[in-house]
């Protein structure tokens, strides 16, 4: 298996600084790493974003581990490294499905609060329509995002609306978000019944509240590694059941991803979201080597089709 990372906009022989440390785990691993220039592949030049990445002798799988790309820049670079005997361990459909949120809401419905989407054009365009959306929440506080991100760090300007009905404060919250993302909008917004979750403390700049919550990466639907999501936390010993979790995760159309699995404040366990796995962050804390180290111990997987 091969890692394909950005490369430093500056300096294309180097790795971008954020992601040197698992550039050199992998390489001190054993895995072929290559690199690839994320500015040319966002100015629509596939071929020359991956000039630095050396032809496989043999058809060979890859992950891409890297900044957030828009799909349309996934099925770009995919389509060159194929061009090259690589090809990424997700295909475009795959990437799509667990890196926009509507996109695999039904798998987890039923294990993840209600939720519902307006694409950026009714946003921009019908702006009180997507207003008046939120009325199926009641006088319940929700969150806003986008079909990819949220802006958790400004919690209370920007992401938590402590009351649907409030359509004033509401419209502010809604406002701020979508200014603030500008052109970094994905797809559209989404609006998501807040829970309480197992609270453990705030955030120590943004002021968010930290709840218990894990990140679970996911190879051909197996667990291979779970970490604390949360660097700024102290973690007991309680974690999810994986069992339980792992019948959902075999219905995810995708042989790499993610689950960011939360515990509530009664009890029981929630899926905040998937995520494709090429661009889920770990944690400034996690063992970076143990993670490469569970990926490289499924490497003789890595030429599997999915199922």
């Amino acid at each position: 298996m091969r890692i394909i990372y950005c490369s430093d906009p500056l300096d294309s022989n180097r790795v971008d600084a954020d992601y040197e440390t698992e550039y050199e785990a992998a390489r001190k691993l054993g895995f072929s790493v290559g690199l690839m220039s994320l500015e040319l592949l966002l100015a629509d030049e596939p071929e020359q974003a991956i000039r630095k990445v050396n032809w496989a002798s043999d058809t060979e799988v890859a992950i891409y581990r890297g900044w957030m790309i828009k799909p349309r820049y996934y099925a770009m670079l995919y389509d060159a490294l194929k061009q090259k005997g690589i090809t990424l361990i997700n295909t475009p459909e795959q990437y799509r499905h667990c890196h926009h949120f509507p996109c695999s809401y039904d798998i987890i419905k039923e294990h993840t609060p209600a939720s519902i989407w307006f694409p950026e054009e009714q946003v921009r365009d019908q702006f009180d329509s997507v207003l008046e959306g939120l009325q199926v929440f009641g006088d319940q506080p929700v969150i806003v995002k986008d079909y990819v991100k949220s802006r958790k760090h400004e919690w209370e300007d920007a992401c938590y609306i402590p009351n649907a009905a409030d359509k004033d404060h509401a419209r502010q919250v809604v406002s701020n978000f979508v200014t603030r993302q500008g052109d970094d909008l994905n797809e559209g917004i989404v609006f998501r019944k807040f829970v309480r979750l197992e609270f453990l403390n705030h955030h120590p700049k943004s002021d968010m509240p930290l709840s218990k919550e894990y990140r679970v990466f996911f190879l051909d639907h197996q667990p291979v590694l779970v970490l604390h999501y949360w660097d700024e936390a102290e973690y007991d010993e309680d974690r999810p059941d994986m069992e339980f979790f792992m019948e959902i995760a075999r219905r995810v159309e995708s042989r790499f991803f993610t689950m960011d699995i939360a515990k509530l404040e009664a009890g029981s366990w929630t899926i905040v979201e998937l995520g494709d796995g090429q661009v889920s962050g770990l944690p400034d804390l996690a063992d970076i080597e143990g993670f490469y180290r569970s990926l490289h111990r499924d490497d003789t997987m890595a030429g599997k089709e999915m199922d």
